[in-house]
């Protein structure tokens, strides 16, 4: 690059930062050409290498593959309705979630990439589940197996299988040399040896040991069992030693830490204190007050008045409908976000330290909230390095452990989500009828001190251990549960209890070769519309409609690595969006050089033309646009997912538009030199209004 324009590129003018940007989007464009033909990137890799031999090497890019609806790779999109006459009101949402969630685990068993299944209420009240099954080839079977009603199991320890000496030996002698590895390789960590380069070598955790053992950041929610080990350490410090755990001997490193981040909005995550004061009325969850609704509140508002930091536990001892709160005083302890239902979350993580709440209304009734404290979240950057050892599920196998018992999904009334009494933690309540009840209470009279678990078509969702003999048809899951851990197996629980027949509504197959027709008219249809916009930009507005074309290609480029990216499930409806995001792509450029030939009519220099041009379109172009962002967000929000695809890919389109239309097409105008252009104006406008310009003049 000569010096003279490379002095003009870095220098800060005007000119400099067009440059600048100019490098800019070639860059991106570039990544986005190799995003979106990554194996031709690579093949020409190959050939360059192989012509120059090995002397140019060019690196290899990763090939992402466009993700396709079943339209065009085949399957079936399949409608149930869901028969949810027998089941009470407050219940129908969760069971047919439950049901969802049991069809998708169905589905993901029978091998189905990327399945969509969704819950579609209708204006009238009834339950659809819609599933999608890209590239399955055994329609009928995969119908019959989403069709079975989920079976709902509980098992107890079988005391038939036991190891042999001989297994128990080999169990012991394997155990034996971990540890022995461990004390090894837990050695080289104490005499400085490189830990990420003994996890590789070491470590038996096949999801980590490619990185060096990196965990990467975890909280103490996430992995209680690590950061025990490494909560009290400092950063670059090692565990005092190697610990046995639930999977083998665990060596770790703390390698950072810092307070979380929330993803999207980059705060501080956090953890609060508080304490509430609960008045439920007949109908919410739980609720055996017998207020109504209109005396709750009123009686909420009452203690609202009184109620200070002062004199809130005893208020809530006095009057809350919590279980428990006589000896709590309305305590809920320390907790994160996702612990709470969303409207008690939204409040208490809102409100300021030492504030008491505007009434709150969640499932359980109405509530007001005294923050006590705040604190950030803390979280741990750790590497380890795992030594499995061998236990008796390695040798017998993971469901060698339960035997079948005769309680089944059929004896359970009703599961649901309560608060512990003694410490507010979220747990399950399971009711069974009388028959399920004598059942339930054999089962647990056999097996205190012993866990039974339960299996929902085929896998285990929960292992309590059995405390006490239950009587009475009622039983309590506790555990380290969080509210929405809790209600996914109320939901699972209740797929199995409250059976939700489902008939199949509609059927549309679609075979994989009329997929292939649907790619190919679609390209097709895509290259037309893009030729024919191109020829027409280019003979209506020349040197501008050239610029707006290969605008229009940088867009193309970036809009479909975007969709790699994403990525986007394109469907054919997903493919129209985008077709008709490249029509309108030109709009924004029609405005603008309408705009820049009634600024060339009235006298101006094109320099300043085109600047004004851009200028006055602007907001023509943000109100059309912002319109049909709404219109899509509408759509995504509230439609199916053939509407949605449609609208997601527009919805893209449309942002990616505006970007290229303004930013772009600007910056190819605004590098050509204004004298030149002046010298070829005729290249912008027609001979008419350069005389109507010299008249003027």
């Amino acid at each position: 690059m000569p010096d003279n324009i490379l002095q003009k590129i870095l220098r800060p003018t005007p000119n400099g930062r067009l440059w600048q940007v100019f490098i800019f989007i070639f860059v991106l464009t570039v990544v986005g050409g190799m995003i979106d033909a990554g194996s031709y990137f690579n093949k020409g890799a190959n050939w360059l290498s192989g012509k120059t031999k090995g002397f140019v090497v060019l690196p290899h890019t990763k090939e992402i593959p466009f993700r396709l609806g079943l339209d065009l790779v085949g399957g079936t999109h399949l409608v149930y309705d869901a028969d949810v006459s027998a089941i009470p009101d407050t219940d129908k949402n969760d069971a047919v979630e439950g049901a969802r969630d049991v069809i998708e685990r169905r589905i993901n068993v029978f091998g189905v990439a990327e399945p969509v299944v969704q819950v579609n209420k209708t204006t009238l009240g009834d339950y659809r589940i819609i599933v999608e099954l890209a590239g399955v080839k055994d329609v009928d079977q995969a119908i019959k197996m989403i069709g079975e009603t989920p079976l709902l199991e509980f098992k107890e320890e079988a005391t038939s299988q036991q190891l042999t000496a001989d297994e128990q030996t080999k169990i012991d002698v394997y155990n034996k040399m971990a540890e022995s590895k461990a004390q090894e390789v837990f050695g080289n960590v104490l005499s400085g040896g490189d830990f990420a380069a003994l996890a590789t070598k070491y470590s038996e955790d096949t999801a980590t040991k490619a990185s060096g053992g990196d965990l990467g950041w975890i909280t103490e929610a996430d992995n209680p069992e690590i950061a025990a080990l490494i909560k009290s350490l400092k950063p670059g410090e090692t565990t005092k030693d190697f610990t046995l755990g639930s999977a083998g001997y665990e060596i770790a490193k703390l390698t950072d830490k810092g307070i979380k981040k929330d993803p999207f909005t980059n705060q501080d995550e956090v953890e609060v204190e508080a304490s509430h004061i609960l008045i439920c009325y007949e109908g919410k969850t739980q609720c055996t007050s017998g207020l109504s609704k209109e005396a709750a509140y009123e009686k909420i508002k009452g203690l609202k008045e009184k109620a200070t930091p002062a004199n809130f536990a005893e208020l809530a001892k006095a009057n809350s409908t919590e279980p428990a709160v006589a000896e709590t005083g309305g305590s809920l302890g320390w907790f994160g976000q996702g612990a709470m239902v969303k409207p008690f979350e939204d409040a208490v993580f809102s409100q300021k330290v030492g504030t008491i709440s505007d009434i709150i209304e969640t499932d359980f009734g109405y509530h007001i909230i005294y923050k006590k404290s705040e604190r950030k979240l803390e979280q741990y950057k750790v590497s380890h390095i795992l030594i499995k050892t061998m236990s008796k599920e390695d040798i017998l196998g993971k469901d060698a452990q339960w035997k079948n018992t005769e309680l089944t999904g059929k004896y359970l009334k009703r599961a649901s989500v309560q608060f512990n009494p003694n410490d507010n933690s979220p747990e399950v309540s399971l009711e069974f009828d009388s028959e399920g009840a004598k059942l339930f209470e054999d089962i647990t009279g056999r097996n205190v001190g012993k866990t039974v678990a339960i299996f929902l078509d085929g896998y285990p969702i929960s292992v309590p251990t059995v405390n006490q003999k239950i009587s009475g048809g009622q039983a309590v899951i506790s555990g380290k549960f969080n509210i929405k851990e809790a209600k996914l197996l109320s939901q699972r629980l209740n797929a199995g209890a409250l059976p939700v027949p489902i008939t199949l509504a509609s059927q549309n197959t679609v075979g994989a070769s009329l997929g292939q027709q649907s790619v190919d008219a679609s390209v097709r249809a895509g290259l037309i519309s893009f030729m024919i916009v191109a020829l027409f930009m280019i003979l209506f507005y020349r040197l501008p409609g050239l610029m707006a074309v290969f605008a229009l290609a940088v867009y193309s480029i970036l809009v479909l690595a975007v969709f790699k990216v994403w990525p986007i499930t394109l469907s054919l409806a997903g493919l129209a969006g985008f077709i008709v995001s490249i029509g309108m792509a030109v709009d924004a450029n029609i405005l603008i050089f309408a705009r820049l030939k009634e600024e060339i009519k009235n006298g101006k220099p094109l320099s300043i033309a085109v600047e004004e041009g851009f200028r006055r379109a602007w907001p023509s172009i943000r109100d059309s646009n912002f319109n049909t962002l709404i219109t899509c967000f509408i759509l995504i929000q509230f439609t199916t997912s053939v509407v949605k695809g449609f609208a997601i890919t527009l919805a893209l389109g449309v942002i990616v538009s505006m970007f290229t239309a303004i930013f772009i097409t600007r910056n190819f105008l605004s590098l050509i030199p204004g004298s030149w252009l002046e010298k070829k104006s005729w290249l912008i406008t027609s001979h008419k209004n350069l005389a109507d310009k010299g008249a003027k003049q």
